[in-house]
């Protein structure tokens, strides 16, 4: 364990000493009069990083470098109206959709909603209600019933 312990530490040590030393191999930046531009640059270190685009509107670019346990990552993007919109093996992925969205996403698809269609019937319905209330507020013809007695109470 000891012995693991030592080489480990032989190891980052040697990492950050590569890191500590590492020298620029290219260097670009121009930039142009109507605002577009391109820069890159590499290092003896894998590290790596080039974009263009013209400032204010729009970027892609890539860049690169390697991980302490040594992996290589990669990644390129763009950045336009549509945001800052990153790509790359390391970036996590969303979870799947859930199948009962996905059925109800197909069911919205293959029943869509016409407004006029829902208007109409939502105004037919109103007038409908409407109706049924003015016949409810309509004055009933009284009807006269002669009050029968029963016992010494007359009911009305």
């Amino acid at each position: 364990m000891f012995r693991f312990f030592v080489v480990s530490v032989a190891i980052c040590g040697l990492a950050l000493a590569v890191d500590y030393q590492a020298e620029t191999r290219s260097f670009v930046n121009d930039i142009q009069e109507d605002g577009s531009y391109n820069y890159q640059f590499d290092t003896t270190n894998g590290i790596a990083q080039q974009e263009s685009g013209v400032g204010g509107h729009y970027a892609t670019g890539s860049s690169q470098y390697y991980t302490p346990e040594g992996e290589l990552i990669q990644l390129t993007y763009t950045a336009d109206e549509n945001g800052f919109q990153p790509q790359g093996a390391h970036l996590p992925t969303p979870p799947p959709i859930p199948e009962a969205i996905l059925k109800s996403l197909e069911y919205i698809r293959t029943h869509p909603y016409h407004e006029e269609e829902e208007q109409r019937q939502h105004h037919h319905h109103e007038q409908q209600a409407s109706t049924a209330r003015q016949q409810q507020l309509q004055p009933q013809p009284f009807q006269h019933q002669q009050a029968q007695q029963q016992g010494p109470y007359r009911r009305f």
